[in-house]
């Protein structure tokens, strides 16, 4: 089932949006719909990228601790005097 969608535009929008179409070839809803359906793709896409990233991560056994003992530690180590390593 198709639903329809209506979208308000300022006059200098809608005829930049009017150049793009007719520059690919189709209508300002077409392009619309294609432009709608770009992006609708991309950001699943992405979603799914970031899902995947948290399920590699989760796989593997790093050490950590609680957020506050972790900042704990770094604020330490910020006050040890600087050393180079050795050659």
């Amino acid at each position: 089932m198709s639903k329809r969608v209506q979208v308000t535009l300022d006059e200098e929008d809608y005829r930049l949006l009017q150049r793009f179409a007719c520059g690919q070839g189709t209508t300002v809803a077409g392009w619309a719909r294609q432009a709608i359906h770009d992006a609708l793709e991309t950001k699943s896409k992405t979603v799914e990228a970031k899902l995947q990233a948290i399920a590699e991560a989760s796989r593997h056994q790093h050490p950590t601790a609680d957020i506050e003992v972790l900042l704990a530690e770094i604020e330490a180590g910020r006050s040890l005097p600087w050393t180079p390593d050795p050659p």
